[in-house]
């Protein structure tokens, strides 16, 4: 599923409110109240990856169209929370039916429903001591060009991964409500790499006059 293509900048985020949060998850949702807990990289994170997106592969066969490792854990050497993030696309995020009970067969759970958010649904995975997140996302969705390009620049650039590690460590020492909260707080570093991935991008698909 060839992706090479120019996505524009996210808008600068706005912290999720406690309603909003509530809104959106399906279950009781738990307070954190407490510091995001990060730890070195692990080198067993890929494989890891792999098993469970075999896993997907199996249940979901040609509905899925993309399934890829992102977030920290996917970036080498780079320390994370141990949970492993991954996203998965399929034809329409909405249409629930077409792939969710696929995935709960295999032990997923839904746990998020963002209708106003590119339709994004949040699955959760606990299997060998591991927790899985699991984002789905509808076929030609940006925020999945932003994801993959937010990756693999980390993965080439040691400076903005050092940068992207040293705001994840400062913002992890402080007590937040909801880890969502925490991630809010990470937009502004994210979007700063993200226009250098994109400036990227444009340079080596826009041809020079």
């Amino acid at each position: 599923m060839n992706r090479k293509k120019i996505w524009q900048l996210p808008l600068p985020a706005a912290p999720s409110t406690d309603d909003y949060l509530s809104s959106v998850t399906i279950g009781e949702r738990k307070p954190l109240n407490d510091k995001i807990r990060l730890v070195a990289y692990d080198p067993s994170w890929p494989s890891m990856f792999s098993l469970a997106a075999n896993r997907i592969r199996s249940a979901l066969s040609e509905r899925a169209l993309l399934i890829e490792h992102v977030g920290s854990t996917s970036v080498p050497g780079l320390s994370a929370k141990p949970f492993i993030d991954m996203v998965l696309v399929v034809e329409d995020s909405a249409d629930e039916k077409s792939y969710v009970p696929l995935l709960e067969e295999q032990g997923f759970i839904l746990r998020v429903r963002e209708p106003g958010w590119f339709q994004h649904r949040f699955l959760i995975l606990k299997s060998d001591g591991m927790e899985f997140q699991l984002h789905v996302f509808s076929s030609e969705c940006e925020e999945v060009d932003r994801m993959l390009a937010f990756r693999d620049w980390l993965r080439r650039h040691d400076d903005d991964r050092r940068k992207y590690e040293e705001t994840k460590r400062e913002l992890a020492d402080r007590t937040w409500r909801h880890v969502q909260n925490y991630a809010d707080a990470k937009s502004e570093i994210v979007r700063e790499i993200l226009s250098r991935a994109r400036e990227d991008l444009v340079s080596n698909i826009v041809p020079r006059a």
